[in-house]
Formats: C-alpha cells, sequence, structure tokens
C-alpha cells in the first residue's frame, strides 16, 4: 500500500475508479486542474510515493529529484516508448521509480471518427464535398502512415468498406500484408494515394516540406496521432494551395499554438479528442488500475510481506 497518492492533474478515470484509489493508500489526493508550471507540479507531488498523471502535463527530471519519496508514477495514459512519454523514464529509472502506462484503449473512437469525417467529406453530407459527384471509399486508395494498432484497425474498418490500403511503417507487417494491405516506401506510397492517415507515436514528426512535395495536391491528409505529425510551416503551405484538406480531432494534434490555422479553411479540427468515449474511458481505467495493483503486489512479493 502506498503512504500518499496524489493525481496532479484530471486523469479521466470513471467515478469507481477514482473511488478504489482509496484502496492503494493511506492518503489520496486527487486534484481537477491542471497544474500550471513545474513549481506547482513538485508542489502537488510534495512528500507522495505515488503519483497519477494524464497526457496533459509532464513529469521531468527536475521534478522526479526534488520529490525523493516517489516510488511509482502511473501514466493515466498513451505509453508506447519512452522517447514519446510525458515523464522522463530514464530519470525516474535512476532513482528506482517504477513508470507505468497503458496502450490500445482509445482506438476504437478514432476508427469511427475517420470513417465518419472522410465519409462525410466525400460523399459531402457537410459543408465541403471532394470532388463534384459524391465518391466512396469504393477503390479509393488509402495510405495509412505507422501499421500499430491503431492503424491496424483504421485500415481493416477502411478496408472493409472497399478502400484500396498501402501502409509505411518502421518495420514490415508480413500478417496485415496477408490480408492485402501492400507496403510501399514513402516516396512511393504518398504520391499513389488520395487519403493520408497518420498513426504515429507522439512526438514523431514525418511530414516536412520534402514530404508535403511527394504527396502532392488535391489530397486528403488525417492525423490521429497525441501530437503533430508534421512541420507546422510545411502544412501551411501544402494548404495554401487551396485543393488540400487536413483532418484531425484535437488542438493538439494540429500542433499550432498560435492557433492560426485553427481557423483555416482547409483544416477541419473538433478540438476534442475522439479517443475519450465513454467505454475507451472504462478501458483505460481499468488498465491504469490494474497497473497499481501489480506493482503493489510484486512488491509485496519482493518484500516477503
Amino acid at each position: 500500500m502506498f503512504r500518499k497518492l496524489v493525481a496532479i492533474e484530471p486523469i479521466n478515470l470513471v467515478p469507481a475508479a477514482k473511488q478504489k484509489l482509496q484502496q492503494y493508500a493511506e492518503i489520496v489526493i486527487q486534484y481537477d486542474d491542471l497544474p500550471q508550471d513545474e513549481a506547482e507540479i513538485i508542489r502537488r507531488i510534495g512528500d507522495a510515493d505515488a503519483v497519477l498523471l494524464s497526457y496533459t502535463s509532464r513529469i521531468e527530471k527536475p521534478v522526479i529529484e526534488a520529490c525523493p519519496s516517489l516510488r511509482y508514477i502511473g501514466m493515466c495514459c498513451s505509453l508506447y516508448s519512452e522517447q514519446s512519454a510525458n515523464v522522463d523514464i530514464r530519470s525516474a529509472r535512476e532513482r528506482n521509480v517504477v513508470v507505468t502506462g497503458v496502450r490500445d484503449y482509445g482506438d476504437q473512437g478514432v476508427v469511427e471518427y475517420v470513417i465518419s469525417e472522410l465519409v462525410r467529406y466525400l460523399h459531402g453530407f457537410g459543408v465541403k464535398r471532394w470532388q463534384q459527384q459524391p465518391v466512396e471509399l469504393t477503390g479509393l486508395r488509402v495510405g495509412i502512415i505507422g501499421l500499430g494498432v491503431s492503424g491496424q484497425l483504421i485500415a481493416a474498418g477502411l478496408q472493409a468498406l472497399g478502400a484500396d490500403l498501402y501502409y509505411f511503417s518502421r518495420s514490415r507487417k508480413p500478417d496485415q500484408e496477408a490480408r492485402g494491405i501492400k507496403y510501399l516506401p514513402l516516396p512511393q506510397l504518398l504520391p499513389l494515394v488520395d487519403v493520408v492517415c497518420c498513426c504515429l507515436n507522439k512526438n514523431v514528426i514525418l511530414f516536412g516540406e520534402e514530404q508535403f512535395g511527394w504527396l502532392g495536391n488535391h489530397k486528403i491528409l488525417f492525423n490521429t496521432s497525441i501530437g503533430p505529425s508534421h512541420d507546422l510551416v510545411a502544412l501551411g503551405k501544402w494548404l495554401a494551395h487551396g485543393d488540400n484538406e487536413f483532418f484531425c480531432d484535437s488542438a493538439a494534434a494540429l500542433g499550432d499554438p498560435s492557433g492560426l490555422l485553427l481557423d483555416h479553411p482547409h483544416v477541419n479540427c473538433l478540438n476534442r479528442s475522439s479517443g475519450l468515449t465513454r467505454q475507451a474511458l472504462e478501458r483505460l481505467s481499468e488498465k491504469a488500475l490494474r497497473n497499481i495493483e501489480t506493482y503493489l503486489e510484486t512488491e509485496r512479493r519482493e518484500s516477503g510481506a
């Protein structure tokens, strides 16, 4: 059991899961607003030995060093790699602080978002339409950039509706190729497809001027990553051509602190996360609590208690 557990910001757990946190620590403190800076994060953690956070704040090395009682950091958000994490996992490891995160809890909502927005644009069910006549997904060439779990789900959904699927990834996916999803190097894929879906890890910037040049015009680009997968200036130049459309669910996926592109006529941003459905929050809660229980059980076993 922890002595003191602090959620330093809203962590998107369902009410029953928040209540269950009381079973894991003598003292539980849950903040319902975002810390404004690193000093505030340190103050909130204080002498806690366990901390929970979502994707909206960062715990860097100075925070870990300033909070020597810490032994567990639970990320109530996606953790795919140390490089993309919003916790300095290396610094935590050096101080024997265990960091856990969750995966694959909001992908289903993202799939529905991509299909919904793409169908609306192709058919002209909203205020825009891609071509003069409505177009089906049948035969539409779609490229998936990053064929992880969410990329595979998006590919499967689009393929089931008749789209012609291609992909580019750091590693080949023979099982997906066996399903008819064709691999191409990025310089060959981008000119060929009509639609691109970026499903990359956070902090991976793949699209610069060269890549947008390969993609060309009269194209549709979705970014389903947590953060931007593009250079902002390069995106702006690509959109300036006038017949390209960019889609994302959240402002974070657009990655424009100035807010100038949010109202761009060819930027379609919902400004809310498509992955935070009721079911996704239930999956997130279950996995976050399981991480805590696994840590505490491992600690009990190792201590012989």
